[in-house]
């Protein structure tokens, strides 16, 4: 018999699986359409994982955005005659209630870098694997895998700019080869996706805004001035992979050079989480463990709502808490006034920029929080302070930001500031000084 009729025999009836994460959309997927090439049908899912949802409360904007991303998903799916699988629960114990209904012959899926997610992939793809179910782990939310870019002696790089110079030595047109959305090879059938409330979600006001490229050409000019709004405000958009990473830095390569360098310190982020771990809940920089920190919980709730006496800093956690957003430059500016004008732990701040923020990226989040601090990773020397007052007369001269979120601002309804700066610099110098010293053993 010819070996191809009998391969076509044996695959009779299977299906590939593959897996929606970090991924929401059909067009320039590169783990799907792996998954598509295989010629077996493709059982598209997505699944509500309890570990990470079960932290979070009923009212989510970022569960929202999903959400309605899902819904397009399975718009787009049910035009070739197909549909969303969407399920909520842990992980492991769906794929073995799905591969014990379904027969299965191999699962896709984009890789993630955190720390849980390659956990949960290692278990499930050894799961499967003692099932005879292959597990394939694709390239698609960075350009390049962590261990791509490494220094001549086979380690990371701890430093961004030579990391960098190597990211664009090694970029190559096939690095950022697209791939068409596809118009056929689902799994056919009909289901219903679950609404926000059957998930136990209810329904956020809260929007992501759609992203927005025009004012690339002049991001280096404008991206330091909150009141422009000049930003793109594609954060969430490759948080959650409603747009194609590769798609996004070969416009940067065209428009700027200056947007491509941030994109090159979201791929340095990652892969300083995936070798180094440990800054999840530890200094990046371990000779910094000796800090010791004031944690004054009535000012950190100052902080949290904008009540500092400093507009710089009360304006952008205003806009935290209103929008779920934060220009670049004032997040800079607020978590370096939490940890050094406060001497309050870094790690409460990156918790409630974790909790509010629509764009929430563990590795980013924790790597900007740390370079603040100057704890991290190529993190600001501990003697840098911003001054609060400085940042807003250089970035918001005319203090149209400032007006905008702080309309008591110059009345006696608004508070004197909560530390004197000049005190505070000092004060944090003698400290980090000290904890330097004074250095605590893991």
């Amino acid at each position: 018999m010819d070996k191809s009729k009998l391969a076509g025999q044996k695959r009779q009836g299977e299906i590939t699986v593959f897996w929606f994460r970090r991924d929401l959309r059909l067009e320039d997927n590169r783990g799907l359409t792996e998954a598509l090439r295989s010629g077996i049908p493709v059982l598209p899912l997505f699944i509500f994982d309890t570990n990470i949802t079960e932290e979070l409360p009923a009212l989510d904007a970022r569960i929202t955005f999903i959400h309605e991303h899902l819904s397009r998903l399975d718009l787009q799916l049910k035009k070739q005659n197909s549909s969303l699988w969407v399920y909520q629960g842990e992980p492991q114990k769906l794929f073995q209630h799905l591969i014990g209904e379904q027969p299965v012959s191999a699962v896709y899926t984009n890789r993630d870098y955190e720390p849980y997610a390659r956990e949960r992939d290692e278990q499930i793809a050894r799961m499967l694997g003692e099932r005879g179910i292959s597990f394939h782990s694709i390239r698609d939310q960075v350009i390049f895998h962590e261990s791509d870019i490494l220094k001549t002696d086979g380690n990371p790089y701890r430093v961004f700019t030579p990391y960098k110079r190597q990211w664009m030595k090694e970029l190559h047109p096939e690095s950022l080869k697209s791939f068409p959305a596809p118009t056929r090879g689902f799994l056919p059938g009909s289901r219903q996706l679950p609404s926000l409330e059957k998930l136990g979600f209810q329904p956020s006001d809260l929007k992501v805004r759609p992203y927005d490229t025009s004012s690339l050409n002049a991001y280096h000019e404008l991206r330091d001035y909150p009141a422009a709004d000049a930003t793109t405000h594609l954060s969430p958009h490759l948080r959650f992979g409603t747009v194609s990473i590769r798609k996004i830095v070969r416009l940067a390569l065209e428009k700027n050079e200056t947007f491509l360098g941030e994109l090159i310190w979201r791929e340095f982020f990652m892969q300083v989480l995936y070798h180094y771990p440990h800054v999840v809940n530890n200094n990046f920089d371990r000779r910094y463990n000796g800090i010791r920190w004031r944690n004054d919980e009535k000012e950190f709730e100052r902080w949290c709502r904008g009540k500092t006496g400093y507009p710089m800093v009360d304006a952008g956690m205003r806009e935290l808490n209103h929008s779920g957003s934060m220009h670049n430059r004032v997040r800079m500016v607020c978590a370096s006034f939490l940890c050094k004008h406060l001497l309050i732990d870094w790690r409460w701040g990156e918790a409630y920029f974790a909790e509010k923020l629509l764009d929430f990226e563990l590795s980013s989040n924790n790597g900007n929080w740390q370079w603040a601090a100057g704890t991290g990773c190529d993190a600001a020397p501990y003697f840098r302070v911003f001054n609060p007052e400085a940042q807003l007369d250089r970035f918001d001269k005319k203090r149209a930001y400032i007006r905008k979120w702080i309309p008591e601002w110059g009345s006696p309804d608004y508070p004197p500031p909560l530390v004197e700066h000049a005190f505070a610099r000092k004060r944090a110098l003698e400290v980090y000084k000290k904890g330097l010293e004074d250095q605590i053993p893991e």
